[in-house]
């Protein structure tokens, strides 16, 4: 009986054994990285400036023009002084590019007008002489304010560039060009005529005015250049021809630098 017993548990534990290595080891599985997918954005296809639809946008508009001038070249008997300035006014065409309306050609006619103020200097128009006299006063009677006033009726041409035509008056803008003029009137002004020591003789509302063309130049051609944003930009201006005629006087250029105002 024993040995039966015996015999039924060695078997029953071969068959254990034999069971369990019959059982198939799992692994134990590796933590897996967490990948994190970002959204694509979507690509934004560039404007088609071409086919921008500018029927709002103004075809034509004023530009006006304040600053102050200054002759370049001048040798010391031209004592210039105070605030010699600009104003110009002209009514413009603004003709935008097809093929890329970020550019545009503003054509105009207008007037532009220059104040040149002297100190202790009296410009001699009505002289018979072959050249302007410019008489230093220092110490005799003399003007206690004196200019040079000349007007001229100009054309400006000008290549525009804007950074949103849809919008120029939300837009950066930039322009380049020139402006030929020519002169219609010249004349000096003289206000509050005194003596040496400052002493006036009929008051200071007194204004004499004498006007000639035969000195100053005829024609004016200047190359420009301006930027700014909205309606407001910063301008200038260098004048190639001199002021006064040849042989008239020393060769002397205008410069000017100023403020723009311009729908476009």
């Amino acid at each position: 009986m024993k040995k039966s017993l015996l015999l039924i548990l060695g078997i029953t534990g071969a068959l254990l054994i034999q069971a369990q290595s019959l059982i198939p080891k799992t692994k134990k599985s590796k933590k897996e990285p967490i990948v994190t997918v970002k959204p694509i954005k979507p690509i934004k296809s560039e404007k088609d400036w071409s086919k921008i639809d500018l029927s709002s946008r103004p075809a034509d508009h004023f530009m006006m023009q304040y600053g102050s001038d200054l002759w370049t070249g001048r040798p010391d008997s031209v004592n210039t002084g105070g605030f010699s300035r600009h104003f110009n006014f002209y009514f413009m065409l603004d003709k935008p590019f097809k093929t890329n309306p970020h550019y545009s050609l503003g054509l105009g006619i207008g007037f532009g007008s220059s104040n040149m103020f002297f100190k202790n200097t009296y410009v001699n128009l009505k002289a018979n002489s072959n050249t302007l006299p410019f008489t230093r006063v220092d110490s005799s009677d003399h003007f206690n304010k004196f200019k040079l006033v000349t007007t001229t009726l100009e054309i400006p041409v000008e290549l525009r560039y804007f950074s949103d035509p849809e919008h120029p008056g939300k837009s950066w803008k930039a322009a380049a060009g020139v402006k030929v003029g020519t002169l219609l009137k010249a004349y000096t002004k003289g206000k509050n005529f005194v003596n040496k020591n400052g002493t006036t003789y009929y008051g200071s509302t007194y204004v004499q005015k004498e006007e000639s063309k035969r000195f100053i130049n005829g024609t004016s051609i200047a190359v420009t250049g301006r930027v700014g944003y909205g309606i407001f930009s910063l301008d200038a201006g260098y004048y190639i021809l001199g002021v006064l005629k040849d042989g008239t006087g020393p060769v002397m250029n205008r410069v000017s630098f100023g403020l723009t105002i311009s729908g476009l």
